[in-house]
């Protein structure tokens, strides 16, 4: 686990340095001057209070604890990661715990309402790809 939370960190420095603008992430055709700014409240479990973390891109910014790694984070993420997984997709019905997360705001100019658990393969997955970087929260 460890190994993985440290690749994921390390990309997401590497992908944050790049110079030449081309972020190779979904959304490397857009105009520049799009804005990202997005309100994430993570809930670990249904005793434990929600946390609120504001996240600007382009500069990175707002209280979230690492804005640098979640913006590039979420500069190299395949498209559709914020869409909900289709009602007629197949997913293991494997339970990843109680965490849950509301992303809601604007990315690189798009609106965003967006809702992650953890209660099946597929929303297992969705989760994993922003990780705990973005979501700032440990899993337990």
């Amino acid at each position: 686990m460890r190994r993985y939370v440290l690749t994921l960190v390390a990309g997401a420095l590497l992908a944050g340095c790049s110079g030449s603008g081309d972020t190779g992430g979904w959304h490397a055709n857009e105009p520049d001057g799009s804005t990202t700014a997005l309100t994430i409240v993570v809930t670990p479990d249904a005793e434990a209070a929600s946390t609120t973390y504001t996240l600007t891109c382009d500069p990175a910014g707002g209280d979230h604890p690492q804005p640098e790694q979640a913006c590039g984070l979420l500069a190299n993420l395949e498209a559709g990661v914020l869409d909900p997984v289709p009602a007629d997709r197949a997913c293991t019905e494997v339970y990843g715990g109680p965490q849950t997360a509301t992303v809601t705001g604007t990315y690189d100019g798009e609106d965003v309402s967006a809702t992650f658990d953890r209660t099946n393969g597929c929303e297992i997955d969705r989760w994993e790809q922003l990780g705990t970087t973005f979501f700032a929260v440990p899993l337990q």
